[in-house]
């Protein structure tokens, strides 16, 4: 049994719905940044998985670098904006972070 592009897509969409699922229910605004990371890696798995079924054309990898890179910056923000509010309200939850513009 070979592992195909299907099976790269299906593990992508896993990851994709893990991710929406975890940015959709929780309110603790790390959890949200962790679900966002599983939907942008979901999404370098895909462009991958294509750049492998293509094997002559780089442009998947190249995408995926970009993504990764994307990724690090929202990052770094994002835990900024954590450690603001949470220096300001001494709670990471997404309910208290629209309090900041007061």
């Amino acid at each position: 049994m070979s592992i195909g592009l299907g099976h790269y897509l299906a593990l992508a969409g896993v990851l994709f719905v893990i991710g929406a699922i975890g940015f959709l229910t929780r309110r603790n605004v790390l959890v949200n940044l962790m679900s966002i990371e599983l939907m942008l890696n979901a999404a370098n798995v895909t462009l991958v998985a294509f750049n492998r079924w293509h094997p002559n054309d780089h442009t998947g990898q190249v995408f995926a670098f970009f993504v990764i890179a994307v990724a690090a910056a929202e990052a770094a923000v994002g835990l900024a904006i954590v450690l603001s509010l949470y220096r300001l309200r001494k709670t990471v939850l997404t309910d208290r972070a629209n309090e900041l513009k007061h």
